[in-house]
């Protein structure tokens, strides 16, 4: 019999479940006999090719005599290396969040007017719906912010006339609308949750126009809404690692798979956001930063090499942190020998540890940097090269920024939109067919039993 509670996993569910675990389990061997590329991947980590992208390329090797071999990571955003996207922004002090969207979404690198008048349309779409703060966001908020980012995604379906349009025209309008408001919606549902659940004092500041988003994301999160420029700037070039990263991440993957089925961009989205929130996804940083709390409590000595490589193998071999047999933030399903995202936060990163008192903190990150490769290579037997993905030091950046644990994840979102975005177009622009990939059946064909004989 069923109870009053929402949440309860009755005796009826745990019988039904043992159901499931019998009937869900296929043999590992299959795969290797039929071929098959669990996870679209083949036994290197390598994505299956399943799609043409212009909007962005990942970069882990190079030929040597007609041979790929493993090299430093690239990323390129339309072409265009974002190693030299961030150095130009950094030379001509601009934030370049807004200017790596449009050149994400149109292809090219806008001129100061044109930037100027994309930037100020954003702040136009910078607008929440009439009481949906007070109707949407502050009624039942949610623990998780992705959740609540989610569902006020699909809300907002209901407040578009032209919802169902996939017209590319409109669903540029609606893709800069929603670019625009990520940070409002996650912000916001953070503040909610605060005040109602953990009786914290609610605050409600409007995005200023004259803002960039990362330094709108510091003034509405803030109860006083006061940052420093290096802030700031962190925040921006840390949306700028994470807006793009090729057709092939999980995420990315969903808005094609979704998009080709027709469907309306607010429920696109919201399946994209889904895939972001899973912990092997999206919630690496927090993992990194739970780890380095764990270390800092455990080890006596920082600075002992030995003491951290004992630390590090123990995590390796289940027997610290949570026991997950993982170095949080080493490694990634593409590069090898560095990500170029990691090495670009490095040295922001080290400033601001300076500009907040962390160094110690920091030099403890870079030490972990150093080791974990060789300790990795001595106890798994691996296929190429490990080092720190963005993961590693996005975390710690954010924490430095005093961002909550809770809205880590919601920044990857508010800045991964506009890859999405710009994948979404991509797709409805030239493809006309749903994406339906195979599944080989391996059971036996049965004969039906009637119930009587059962």
């Amino acid at each position: 019999m069923l109870t009053n509670s929402y949440s309860e996993i009755t005796p009826e569910i745990l019988q039904l479940s043992r159901l499931c675990e019998e009937t869900a389990t296929i043999d590992p061997a299959l795969y290797s006999e039929y071929d098959v590329k669990r996870g679209l991947r083949d036994i290197n980590g390598k994505g299956v090719l399943v799609g043409l992208t212009q909007i962005s390329d990942v970069c882990a090797t190079k030929l040597e005599n007609g041979v790929p071999v493993p090299a430093d990571g690239n990323l390129y955003y339309r072409g265009y290396n974002v190693k030299d996207i961030v150095k130009g922004m950094n030379d001509d002090s601009h934030f370049g969040f807004e200017e790596s969207t449009y050149l994400l979404l149109f292809g090219r690198l806008p001129d100061r007017q044109q930037l100027h008048d994309f930037s100020s349309l954003l702040s136009e779409y910078r607008t929440l719906p009439t009481s949906f703060v007070r109707d949407i966001i502050m009624k039942a908020p949610s623990r998780d912010m992705m959740n609540t980012l989610a569902r006020s995604v699909l809300t907002l379906y209901s407040y578009d006339e032209k919802a169902d349009d996939i017209s590319l025209p409109n669903v540029l309008r609606q893709c800069l609308q929603l670019i625009s408001l990520f940070p409002l919606l996650s912000v916001y549902g953070y503040q909610a949750y605060k005040h109602y659940h953990d009786g914290a004092s609610l605050f409600i500041h409007q995005p200023k126009q004259e803002y960039s988003t990362s330094e709108n994301i510091l003034h509405i999160l803030r109860p006083d809404s006061k940052f420093s420029a290096l802030e700031a700037k962190l925040l921006d070039i840390a949306l700028i690692l994470h807006m793009e990263h090729g057709g092939g991440n999980n995420s990315t993957f969903t808005t094609h798979l979704v998009s080709s089925s027709g469907t309306d961009t607010y429920s696109v989205i919201a399946a994209s956001l889904g895939s972001l929130k899973g912990p092997k996804h999206g919630g690496a940083n927090i993992k990194v930063v739970q780890m380095l709390e764990d270390m800092k409590k455990t080890l006596k000595d920082w600075t002992d090499e030995e003491e951290v490589s004992r630390y590090l193998r123990a995590l390796l071999n289940k027997e610290a942190f949570d026991r997950a047999g993982l170095i949080y933030g080493m490694g990634h399903a593409v590069y090898s020998l560095s990500d170029p995202r990691a090495i670009l936060f490095h040295s922001f990163v080290e400033r601001l540890s300076k500009e907040k008192g962390r160094e110690r903190e920091f030099a403890l990150y870079s030490l972990i940097e150093k080791l974990a490769p060789k300790v990795i290579a001595e106890e798994r037997k691996i296929y190429k090269g490990v080092s720190p993905n963005v993961d590693f030091y996005s975390g710690f950046a954010y924490s430095m920024l005093n961002l909550p644990l809770e809205l880590y994840t919601p920044i990857f979102a508010i800045a991964r939109i506009a890859g999405w975005s710009a994948h979404r177009l991509e797709e409805l622009s030239y493809s006309g067919k749903i994406m339906r990939p195979a599944y080989k059946f391996v059971d036996k064909h049965k004969e039906y039993i009637p119930i009587s004989e059962r």
